[in-house]
């Protein structure tokens, strides 16, 4: 089994799930990764394949931060961020969108198992419900909270302590499931056990820090979920 725990010492019972969506739910990252090089590309800039992993899930102030590292002062996220979207809708209302794999044999676990799951994405609503429903999987989720709907985005912790609340639960009472580095820094922040499992990249010195474990895949975290509930951790 793919799986790998770094912090035993927080592994606790798990109530509830809180689903990063682009990289854990959806086969997306790649697009995003792809479109915003393809972004600055066309206002003349070169986007490295590092550099576009480091802009995924950043709030607007982390972005703007992150792309004047990149670009020096004067670049707008927001002129960015609208070309990226604009690319990548003109791709996904052609080719839709593809699940990761494992993802509907979780959720069929954890509903079997009678624990609570939420979507904690960086995106706005109106696209989950645009990437989620054709494939079935809107629905499958108690709560779907957007970073749009906090006062802060990731990496702050704001989204992780909504998703929770949503649930009726505590944070810790939590697993959180992120791809990227600024993900698991705003779950760790929230207080949820964070569990990576990597997407594009795996996670570096900084990240593990953080990290209660690591999954390969959701077929792996299956694996590790039933093997808690006999031990009563995670």
């Amino acid at each position: 089994m793919a799986f790998q725990i770094y912090r035993s010492d927080q592994a606790r019972p798990v109530r509830g799930v809180l689903f990063d969506m682009d990289g854990v739910v959806l086969d997306t990252e790649k697009l995003y990764a792809r479109f915003w090089r393809e972004a600055a590309e066309e206002q003349g800039y070169t986007m490295s394949y590092e550099q576009a992993l480091g802009m995924r899930s950043l709030n607007n102030e982390a972005g703007q931060a992150k792309l004047e590292e990149y670009f020096g002062p004067g670049v707008s996220r927001q002129r960015f961020r609208q070309i990226r979207i604009r690319r990548m809708d003109a791709y996904t209302d052609v080719y839709g969108v593809d699940p990761k794999p494992g993802i509907f044999e979780l959720l069929d676990y954890l509903d079997g198992r009678g624990i609570k799951k939420a979507i904690t994405t960086s995106s706005p609503v109106e696209r989950v419900e645009k990437y989620l429903k054709p494939l079935g999987l809107f629905d499958r989720f108690d709560c779907i909270c957007s970073g749009h709907q906090v006062p802060k985005g990731k990496p702050e912790p704001d989204i992780y302590l909504y998703g929770a609340a949503c649930l009726g639960l505590r944070p810790e009472e939590c697993l959180a499931l992120e791809d990227s580095y600024t993900g698991i820094l705003s779950a760790h922040r929230a207080g949820c056990m964070a569990v990576m499992i990597p997407d594009l990249d795996q996670p570096d010195e900084r990240t593990m820090k953080l990290l209660l474990a690591k999954a390969d895949g959701s077929m792996d975290l299956i694996g590790a979920l039933e093997l808690g509930a006999k031990d009563s951790g995670v």
